[in-house]
């Protein structure tokens, strides 16, 4: 949106730029006869003279103008990207296992749900992981109190997680 906001002037300070550099053109062509007194013609081609050159000033001082505001957004646009991309930086900072993999939220809820498929104590249960800032969340239903214990250390004991939190419901 911004960008669309500099486009316009700059295409009518285009125009303008090239209308002035027609009108210098013609006015320092232009050859004037006029019976009129001494010196009115002379006078009146200064003055288109003049004129066109204080157009071609203001042309160029609107082109000074709309190129110091394209910097300016090209600013704007640099300074938000990397305003960005230091949060995504900071949400995405990853621990690393002793193996050399990246535990992310993700690779804690597969880890975390794949050793709950192993676990004959929890046959039967249906438990949802979920992981948030290596934080798991454990939601669902299982057997018994200690399906219930179990569950959660398996989840505390799993590479990278910070706490667990056990919402776990014994049917």
């Amino acid at each position: 949106m911004k960008i669309c906001k500099w486009w316009m002037p700059s295409l009518l300070v285009g125009a303008m730029a090239a209308g002035s550099a027609c009108t210098q053109k013609a006015a320092d062509e232009t050859t004037i006869t006029v019976d009129t007194p001494e010196g009115a013609g002379d006078r009146a081609l200064d003055a288109t003279r003049e004129g066109a050159a204080a157009i071609a000033e203001g042309a160029k001082e609107a082109g000074e103008a709309t190129a110091e505001g394209a910097g300016n957004v090209a600013q704007e646009a640099g300074d938000k990207t990397k305003e960005i991309a230091g949060a995504v930086g900071s949400k995405t900072k990853e621990i690393v296992t002793t193996t050399g993999e990246a535990i992310t939220d993700g690779w804690i809820t597969t880890k975390v749900s794949a050793t709950f498929v192993d676990e004959a104590l929890l046959k039967g249960s249906n438990i949802n992981v979920d992981t948030q800032d290596h934080v798991v969340t454990l939601n669902g239903t299982v057997g018994s109190e200690a399906a219930k214990a179990r569950a959660a250390e398996i989840a505390r004991s799993t590479e990278g997680v910070t706490r667990v939190v056990n919402q776990l419901v014994v049917k």
